[in-house]
């Protein structure tokens, strides 16, 4: 690919994301979000978690499987407990992290 395209994507994707973001701020300005996108925007976080885990904990060797191996089952548990009780989905991830490659390096 040539030098000049590559530039070319770079730009217009960083146009993209920066056209997104802008279109919040023009629109919606000083004001406030509308309660029922409040609440629908409460639930991505939790999807896009959701959405990253789940193929990585079904996904086994020869593709989707059902079987679960040991860390990633146990770091999902954990992973779940702490989301169940502290509702963050920082400590979520850093737990679940911290179990996984605590338990891959044993």
């Amino acid at each position: 690919m040539a030098e000049i395209a590559i530039w070319g994507v770079i730009a217009t994707l960083g146009l993209a994301t920066f056209a997104t973001r802008l279109s919040f701020l023009a629109l919606l300005g000083e004001g406030e979000l509308p309660l029922w996108l409040r609440r629908v925007l409460h639930y991505v976080p939790p999807a896009i978690l959701a959405a990253i885990i789940a193929p990585q904990l079904l996904s086994g060797a020869a593709g989707l499987d059902a079987t679960f191996d040991g860390p990633r089952c146990a770091a999902a548990l954990a992973g779940f407990a702490i989301a169940y009780f502290t509702r963050s989905t920082f400590a979520t991830i850093a737990v679940g992290m911290a179990v996984l490659w605590g338990l891959t390096l044993l």
